[in-house]
């Protein structure tokens, strides 16, 4: 049988297929999915769960002129093939590849860029109401996962779109929520008849003729809401202003696309609601989608298997031993996740202390200030976010948690370079915008035990403190089970050189004392960005000529800019260098790889050196 998916080069040519033709194209999609992550590595299960409904949403509407935002976009790679990239596919993740998200810049079919959660309704709705005020016939589309549905934004939206006159379809791509009845041969037909023009126009008009009877107008009203109670699990979005079309089977292409068909031609606010199944037609990955979420490279026909080393424990692992210690020995200690229970660590604490453990769903502002009431009653709450995500609750972690000086704990996860996730995920602005906010503390720690050890610093305070740590392992300092903490704003010299003083923040320490080695520097290991230790600093610039500082994080505003405060501040007057991320997002691919490209190993730190100190050398 001819390869369908091989003459797909944009979804164009989808749509010269006959309806007949597009469960082979499925297939055929599938398997390359499968295939293409296996090799690469990725999102898997949410990308097998997409592939029918990737398939409708092009093969009905005119992309890219009518606009498909996807939320997240962690399930969009069938998108991306069908899209002109299947060939490109290989370099999916990699330096100078394809991003895992949708981006603008990368194809005209990927209409908004995104990748944290919940955007998509907002998004998608300010494009339909701009072609609308453009005059432009074109539909906009947010395709929404239940988890994502979860954040606030995701109703601020709804509420807006609802009173809003705009072309909108929401489509509702639920692949975890209960549903019963169970989807079937009903749901689908009473879906099609719900999305059609003769069901729309006789709702229209019979409002229109029972509104001057009320007592008739309200009985119909009645009637119709408890008709649709029978096949739909809540009447919730109908009562933000959209029609509500479904549940239907998300993997039935005879269901999705004479519904969407039908949908497209209708006026105003739309909502279908579809059921799709995480991992679909890989059964490894239908019986266990969190751990086929984001494989690594593997064999499709094996499976995943654990490694034949065992490898260095990771920042997030080292983060859930002490969390689950510090709990044992103090109970006022909580955990808190913004719907990141595996990301962030928190699996064991969970089933240790499943009282203490509070998942809030892709909620972060809300997870800040939840964790800030928790403090004013006398607990100790502890949340674990990764450092992208808590740009998303800037707001409340000012106004709710360090104005009110409340003592939380911020456990940073990928800090810094993320690689493959790119720059959505990257890490490197928790610096700037954490040291500017008065009341609140932040610990850069350089290795696993430093990491174990200003955690039970930051516990210890009185007042907001966050502890960055970078994704994956360290260098392999081995930890220990002491809860002991470190002297708090506290730094230490790690090796004794002249001339030049490289001021290390965090785990760049490491490539640092390397490239110290051959300069021969002086390395100091800062550990605290805020407070800064100032009593150290300055005795180590008046005994050298020139300062360096090292972070994995933006220049601007960072822990560079911290130490020229400082010493401004002292009335020294010293040449200083600050190496970090420039002012610029920086791509996805390999972190040593990018960590090089940046000049952030050693050889770039001795590079660097040299060329503007190479005469105090």
């Amino acid at each position: 049988m001819a390869s369908l998916l091989e003459s797909i080069v944009s979804p164009s040519d989808l749509r010269r297929l006959s309806r007949r033709q597009l469960p082979q194209v499925a297939d055929e999609l599938r398997a390359y999915v499968l295939d293409s992550v296996s090799r690469t590595g990725g999102h898997l299960s949410s990308n097998l769960g997409t592939v029918e409904l990737t398939i409708a949403l092009h093969y009905v509407f005119n992309t890219p002129r009518d606009r498909l935002v996807w939320d997240v976009g962690h399930q969009t790679y069938p998108h991306k093939i069908l899209t002109g990239r299947r060939e490109r596919m290989s370099s999916l993740r990699q330096l100078g590849g394809l991003s895992g998200f949708p981006t603008r810049s990368e194809s005209e079919f990927d209409a908004f860029g995104t990748a944290h959660s919940s955007t998509s309704i907002s998004a998608a709705l300010g494009m339909a109401l701009a072609a609308k005020r453009k005059g432009e016939d074109r539909k906009a589309v947010a395709i929404i996962g239940d988890g994502a549905m979860t954040a606030g934004m995701a109703f601020e939206a709804l509420n807006n779109a609802g009173v809003a006159d705009s072309d909108l379809l929401v489509v509702l791509n639920d692949n975890d929520m209960s549903i019963s009845p169970p989807v079937g041969a009903l749901n689908r037909y009473l879906a099609q008849l719900m999305s059609g023009q003769f069901y729309a126009a006789a709702k229209s008009v019979g409002k229109n003729v029972l509104k001057v009877a009320p007592p008739l107008f309200e009985l119909a009203k009645r009637l119709e809401e408890h008709a649709k109670g029978m096949v739909v699990p809540a009447t919730l979005f109908e009562k933000f202003g959209f029609n509500y079309i479904g549940p239907i089977d998300g993997h039935d292409l005879e269901s999705l696309i004479p519904t969407l068909e039908n949908i497209r031609q209708l006026k105003g606010p739309q909502f279908l609601h579809v059921v799709t199944r995480k991992g679909q037609g890989y059964k490894l990955a239908e019986a266990d989608p969190v751990a086929y979420h984001g494989p690594g490279k593997f064999d499709p026909q094996v499976g995943l298997t654990p490694s034949a080393t065992p490898a260095k424990p990771t920042f997030t692992q080292v983060f859930g031993q002490w969390l689950c210690d510090m709990g044992a020995q103090d109970s006022r200690l909580v955990g808190i996740t913004p719907a990141m229970r595996e990301g962030s660590g928190l699996v064991e604490f969970e089933k240790r202390f499943p009282e203490r453990y509070f998942d809030v769903g892709i909620a972060e502002q809300h997870a800040v200030t939840f964790a800030a009431g928790m403090a004013c009653e006398g607990l100790k709450p502890v949340v674990a976010i990764y450092s992208t995500f808590l740009q998303r609750a800037y707001d409340q972690l000012i106004h709710d948690v360090a104005l009110q000086r409340l003592p939380v704990v911020f456990a940073l996860d990928r800090a810094g370079i993320v690689g493959a996730d790119g720059p959505t995920h990257a890490g490197v602005y928790d610096i700037p915008f954490v040291r500017c906010i008065p009341n609140m503390s932040l610990a850069c720690p350089a290795d696993e035990a430093e990491t174990r050890a200003l955690l039970s610093t930051a516990f210890q305070q009185d007042h907001p403190v966050a502890v960055r740590y970078p994704r994956g392992s360290g260098v392999g300092v081995p930890t220990h089970t002491s809860l002991e903490p470190l002297p708090f704003g506290k730094g230490e010299i790690r090796r004794e050189g002249r001339a030049v003083a490289i001021l290390a923040f965090g785990t760049l320490l490491h490539p640092a004392i390397q490239a110290a080695e051959r300069l021969g520097a002086t390395v100091v290991n800062m550990r605290w960005v805020k407070p800064l230790d100032v009593d150290l600093l300055i005795e180590v610039a008046q005994r050298h000529d020139a300062l360096v500082t090292v972070e994995e994080g933006a220049i601007m505003g960072g822990a560079g800019s911290a130490v020229a405060e400082a010493i401004a501040a002292a009335g020294l007057a010293k040449p200083l260098l600050q190496l970090g991320i420039p002012d610029r997002f920086i791509e996805h691919g390999d972190p040593a790889r990018l960590l090089a490209a940046l000049g952030l190993d050693a050889a770039g730190i001795e590079r660097s050196v040299r060329e503007r100190f190479g005469s105090l050398l």
